[in-house]
């Protein structure tokens, strides 16, 4: 690895997101060597996410330099408002002309395809919102974490930090990615193993699904309204 090779990665935040989105990310992202992680948003006014945690942004769109990675993550409902936010879709779309890697994780895939930035490229997202991404060209693929060309998905919430090593490994080579994982004692060992909906019961996912409906509802309304906009592939 070249350690002299200075990155600039963009962690797009907003309300009601959900923080492991990117605090998952952040953590990873910041023990490469000589990388600046920024925090962006609209404004530097703080930032609460879904979970209540507060989040101070340090960069904003406008201040925004040229990215080498750009990240959006999932969230409530402000994912969906975020899915319609012009000035966040502006942003994105012009970031994504120069960025070197367009990623996000989760549902934050959603706001990437209702920029148009994944028409025509695999992609995933959380489990329960994925075969949205169809309606905005995006070919949907099942796995924790999707590479095609220069996006990069991650699934749902704790995929994050999948997400991140292997942007790690793209960027700075597998070895330093894997002296993060370890850094991070980075071993999951799930204590029930139904964090899939493969591996979890009918019943529970079913219980999921309906207290997810009117989130489920609200971004699938969005996902036609954005594909409205631009030609499916």
């Amino acid at each position: 690895m070249n350690e002299q090779q200075k990155y600039i990665i963009g962690l797009v935040i907003y309300p009601d997101m959900f923080h492991l989105d990117i605090t998952g990310p952040h953590q990873v992202f910041s023990q490469i060597p000589n990388a600046e992680v920024l925090l962006l948003w609209k404004s530097l006014e703080p930032v609460v996410s879904s979970g209540g945690l507060t989040i101070l942004p340090n960069t904003t769109f406008a201040d925004c330099p040229q990215l080498d990675v750009l990240c959006v993550p999932g969230g409530g409902f402000g994912t969906v408002e975020m899915m319609q936010d012009e000035q966040m879709l502006t942003f994105l779309q012009l970031q994504a002309q120069t960025a070197k890697y367009i990623t996000a994780v989760c549902t934050g895939s959603l706001i990437l395809g209702a920029a148009g930035l994944l028409q025509g490229y695999k992609a995933t997202s959380h489990w329960a919102f994925r075969e949205q991404l169809q309606l905005m060209g995006a070919q949907v693929i099942t796995e924790r974490v999707v590479s095609d060309r220069n996006r990069i998905t991650g699934g749902g919430v704790t995929a994050g930090i999948d997400f991140a090593l292997q942007v790690v490994a793209i960027l700075c080579g597998e070895d330093t990615a894997k002296f993060i994982e370890l850094l991070l004692e980075y071993n999951p060992a799930p204590p029930f193993g139904v964090g899939s909906p493969e591996k979890a019961s009918t019943e529970l996912v079913q219980t999921m699904k309906k207290m997810a409906a009117p989130l489920i509802e609200a971004s699938h309304a969005a996902s036609k309204k954005a594909a409205s906009k631009f030609p499916s592939s």
